[in-house]
């Protein structure tokens, strides 16, 4: 199938690591025009590198603190600046998980979970606008959780935050639609990303049931047993599988989705 990305100009927030970084390679391969949007200046330009690699040989990376308006505004500018346009953007990034009871969070903590988790997605959103109108169609695709429909131990900073995106989401579909701009949320369940293997690293529930990264059935049935998460699948995802469904979200292929929230989860949401 055909997404018609070839050349079309893509925004990753996020993009240097897990899903995100999953998705950018995504639309490379597709033969999109791809930017990554993270801190990191190291992993920027080993991300940049990579998709060039994958068939983005004009991705360039901006360093962006994503909390801080004036940054993003910046960093918006420079890719109307370098391609005056933007078809696409992908909003990825995420707050760390507490991991503690709900009563025990501080206000910095909450506030910072919605900053990070919500408001992030807001102010790329309202910096693109712009770019947005001048590409002639355009996609957003937000990445929420699963986790916000059900709930868990030691989540309700995150899944606050992530539910909050899910109805911004839902806003933008309904304001953005007389300009052409499709906006969805992707829900995703138990992914092996960087950050779930440094979890799985420091829980010793995990090493003591020798759960191993590299095997998707192995890191679902420790999942399932820590957490009470299951899969129909009976397995955690590959990054790769999610990119898919984000390419295709965000892509000019998908003409009539949108205010919706996809769940990729194995088939986790029915116990949810």
């Amino acid at each position: 199938m055909d997404l018609g990305l070839d050349g079309a100009r893509v925004c990753v927030q996020g993009g240097t690591h897990g899903m995100g970084r999953a998705a950018a390679l995504a639309f490379a391969t597709e033969g999109a025009r791809v930017v990554v949007l993270a801190r990191d200046t190291e992993r920027l330009e080993a991300t940049v590198a990579d998709l060039a690699e994958h068939g983005s040989p004009e991705a360039f990376g901006v360093s962006t603190d994503v909390r801080d308006r004036a940054s993003v505004d910046r960093a918006f500018a420079e890719i109307g600046a370098r391609w005056g346009q933007l078809n696409s953007l992908v909003c990825a990034v995420g707050p760390a998980v507490a991991n503690v009871p709900w009563n025990e969070l501080t206000d910095d903590q909450w506030l910072a979970a919605f900053d990070l988790g919500a408001m992030s997605a807001v102010r790329c959103a309202r910096a693109a606008l712009p770019l947005f109108r001048a590409a002639g169609w355009a996609r957003i695709v937000n990445l929420a959780a699963m986790s916000a429909r059900s709930h868990g131990f030691g989540l309700a900073d995150y899944t606050a935050a992530k539910a909050a995106l899910t109805s911004i989401t839902k806003n933008l579909s309904l304001e953005l639609a007389t300009h052409g701009v499709l906006a969805n949320v992707v829900s995703p369940g138990t992914f092996v990303t960087e950050q779930l293997r440094r979890h799985i690293d420091t829980v010793p529930s995990a090493a003591a049931a020798q759960v191993d990264p590299a095997d998707l059935s192995s890191v679902m049935r420790w999942i399932q047993k820590q957490y009470h998460v299951r899969a129909d699948l009976g397995r955690a995802g590959d990054p790769d599988e999610i990119a898919a469904v984000i390419c295709f979200l965000g892509s000019r292929r998908n003409t009539y989705t949108t205010g919706a929230n996809v769940n990729v989860d194995g088939g986790s949401s029915f116990y949810a």
